[in-house]
């Protein structure tokens, strides 16, 4: 039977390839085909994509340490960055606040398959909280 980290390691993998696969797409999509988003007002095309590019990097590093965290059962830092990196997907949804992207349907699909990953992962987040609360409220000496 495996223990509760071992699982909580497996469904991390699996969330977190799964966002990075998505939002890795979606934002090289919107890097490479900027002229087929909405443009946000005051930003040229170039910066728009430098920062795009410098954003999911930066998301996708906190992501990494994340992970890097939960393996060393440092649960409440993984949270904290797990949350940031949640950012990435939940700003795919940002298009929809100038205007709906004219794009073909596998990239539009993207912004969705993105914003489901950050729910998963914030679901990911609320089990291992869930988790510690239950094993502070067994073993109270260990807080």
């Amino acid at each position: 039977m495996r223990d509760a980290h071992t699982t909580g390691l497996v469904a991390l993998r699996i969330v977190l390839g799964f966002s990075v696969l998505s939002t890795g797409l979606h934002y090289a999509h919107n890097v490479f085909a900027i002229d087929q988003y909405p443009p946000v007002p005051g930003l040229s095309d170039l910066v728009a994509q430098i920062l795009v590019a410098g954003a999911w990097v930066l998301l996708t590093a906190a992501g990494a340490v994340g992970y890097l965290r939960y393996t060393q059962r440092r649960y409440w830092a993984a949270n904290a960055f797990l949350l940031v990196y949640s950012l990435s997907g939940l700003g795919s949804l940002g298009h929809f606040v100038i205007d709906v992207p004219n794009i073909p349907a596998f990239w539009f699909a993207t912004i969705v398959t993105d914003a489901l990953a950050a729910a998963a992962i914030w679901g990911f987040v609320m089990w291992t909280a869930s988790m510690l609360g239950r094993a502070a409220r067994l073993h109270p000496a260990a807080r």
